[in-house]
């Protein structure tokens, strides 16, 4: 969120959050609380075709759901999907000292302040199950991880896109009217402000996205997943860039 910029955790912190939900086989999302404000934060966690785990935007989960992961599969790579999502990358660093830390190469600068950084999405080992990709039009600061399930694809995004419900009081006023990151799949005032330095080109990179095939779901790191005609979701939400 680029409203804050949160101190990056230095020890086991955990926030409430949902069970972890098991999307397909080799797909899993948790949603987690944030501490003094309204907005979701979204973990999701995608199996390679070599039985390796990817998390994309890492949160602390208590023992059980931590155990649990553990037993999927070893965490090898770690996602900081932009420079302000870095609260928990550090912990999880900790946690995995074998796993990889990969963010776009535009955002390197300010996730290497709290953790170090192996490579870019660009330098993610290849894999038919799981990619990444850094969006255009956004100084290579974002991207989009890419799940192949059985069930078709799923595009995971970051801040590029918000979709949380609206709220109530000051905080939903905020998010409604002054952000703008509330309501239907769209780009936040924050992202056009903040994000986005091409709208051209960011609009005809998601409207690529858009034509994915298969496309069976879209995760954002923000709330709520979108599983009711995404591709037509995803058009809607540039169609206004």
């Amino acid at each position: 969120m680029f409203l804050t910029m949160a101190k990056a955790n230095t020890t086991w912190n955990v926030l409430p959050h949902q069970p972890i939900e098991k999307l397909t086989e080799n797909l899993w999302r948790v949603e987690g609380d944030m501490a003094g404000m309204p907005l979701k934060r979204v973990m999701t966690v995608a199996k390679r075709s070599d039985g390796d785990l990817v998390v994309h935007n890492a949160i602390a989960l208590e023992p059980a759901a931590m155990a649990e992961l553990d037993a999927w599969g070893k965490v090898r790579y770690l996602i900081v999907p932009n420079g302000w999502h870095r609260l928990d990358a550090r912990i999880f660093q900790d946690r995995y000292p074998s796993a990889g830390v990969y963010c776009p190469s535009g955002s390197r600068k300010k996730v290497e302040e709290v953790v170090a950084v192996k490579g870019t999405y660009e330098e993610l080992p290849a894999d038919g199950a799981v990619s990444l990709t850094t969006l255009d039009g956004v100084g290579r600061t974002e991207g989009v991880m890419t799940v192949q399930s059985a069930d078709g694809a799923t595009l995971v995004f970051n801040d590029a896109l918000f979709n949380m419900p609206h709220g109530s009081g000051l905080q939903g006023f905020i998010f409604k009217h002054i952000t703008q990151s509330s309501g239907p799949l769209h780009v936040s005032r924050i992202g056009k402000l903040f994000l986005v330095k091409d709208r051209a080109a960011f609009r005809a990179h998601l409207e690529r996205l858009a034509a994915t095939p298969a496309l069976r779901r879209i995760i954002v790191s923000h709330h709520q997943t979108v599983t009711v005609s995404p591709a037509e979701t995803l058009r809607a939400a540039v169609a206004g860039l």
